[in-house]
Formats: C-alpha cells, structure tokens, sequence
C-alpha cells in the first residue's frame, strides 16, 4: 500500500506557534511545519530521481 501524500488537509486547532491539521484522506494529525517539511523532502526525492 502506498503511503497518504495527504492531499486535503483541515486545520483542527492553531496554538500560539503551532497549527495542527489532519488529513481528510487517512486521518492523519499532524502539525503543520511538519506538512511543510514532508512536501519539500517528496520534491527533493523527485529532483534526485531525474
């Protein structure tokens, strides 16, 4: 099974410095820098690969 890329997310909750989000797809809940930081790291695996 391939892993969720998470292509919709919803904000659940914003904090002072941090904003929480979770995946419509799988349901994921994260914060979001780290969303941030998982679409820079697939781009550069894609740049890599070419």
């Amino acid at each position: 099974m391939e892993a969720c890329k998470h292509p919709r997310v919803r904000v659940l909750t914003r904090e002072e410095d941090a904003e929480f989000v979770e995946c419509l797809e799988c349901g994921e809940v994260f914060d979001s820098n780290e969303f941030a930081d998982m679409d820079i790291e697939e781009r550069n695996l894609k740049a890599d690969e070419e």
